[in-house]
């Protein structure tokens, strides 16, 4: 059996790829605040926003399952805070989207590789962005996480080299996160007209179709060459 662990899966990119994935031969287990009643896959209803009982709980279940041919784990879940100056974030509302992006991701990527220490093949794919590689006012706290993400990924691949331990970023993908983005103020968001001109344009790609590109990029044998990549690269 292939394991495979995807946060975030409760909508969007992540509920697409556990659908996906959700294949005979395959175990999947989804991690998010809320159940996705569409989903087969195993669910956890966990909030990454406090993390660490989420990479506890992964931790005990690890132990007490074994024996998988493979391994991978998806870090896909984010919070975005509303759009604007940081100065103008909501305290609360900062730190959870800090934990999920970054925190979340980090704790559970030390339990799974301390945990599938005898797997055969183990993978980390870390959901990154273009806006970890370019900064963007009005959405700060995002480009820290995803620039975050993948200074991990190289840390990462350098202490296991066995690992395949790639920080993607996706493209620009039709999800509720856009929709945010494209209806905030102006104002307090400078780069609002150009994430509506995506959508105008007709040039956000579905949940669905990134996931059966990046579930083919994780069987492909250039998986973990490239630790820092992009999909539409791949």
């Amino acid at each position: 059996m292939h394991l495979y662990l995807v946060t975030g899966s409760s909508r969007g990119l992540g509920a697409a790829l556990a659908e996906q994935l959700t294949q005979p031969g395959n175990a999947v287990v989804g991690i998010a605040r809320r159940l996705n009643p569409a989903l087969k896959a195993e669910q956890w209803t966990l909030d990454l926003a406090d993390p660490l009982p989420a990479a506890e709980r992964l931790q005990t279940w690890l132990r007490a399952n074994a024996g998988w041919e493979s391994a991978t784990l998806i870090n896909n879940a984010a919070l975005l805070s509303a759009p604007g100056p940081l100065a103008a974030t909501n305290l609360a509302t900062l730190s959870a989207a800090l934990r999920v992006g970054l925190e979340a991701p980090a704790l559970l990527s030390r339990v799974f590789l301390a945990e599938t220490a005898g797997v055969p093949r183990r993978r980390i794919l870390n959901i990154s962005s273009g806006l970890g590689r370019r900064a963007m006012a009005g959405s700060s706290a995002y480009c820290a996480v995803k620039a975050g993400l993948d200074h991990l990924s190289r840390a990462l691949a350098l202490e296991a080299p066995d690992v395949g331990v790639v920080s993607l970023a996706p493209g620009v993908i039709d999800t509720d996160m856009q929709v945010q983005l494209r209806g905030a103020d102006p104002a307090q968001f400078p780069e609002q007209a150009r994430f509506q001109g995506l959508k105008d344009g007709g040039q956000l790609q579905t949940a669905e179709a990134t996931a059966s590109t990046i579930i083919q990029f994780l069987a492909s044998p250039h998986f973990g060459k490239t630790t820092v990549a992009d999909i539409r690269d791949a």
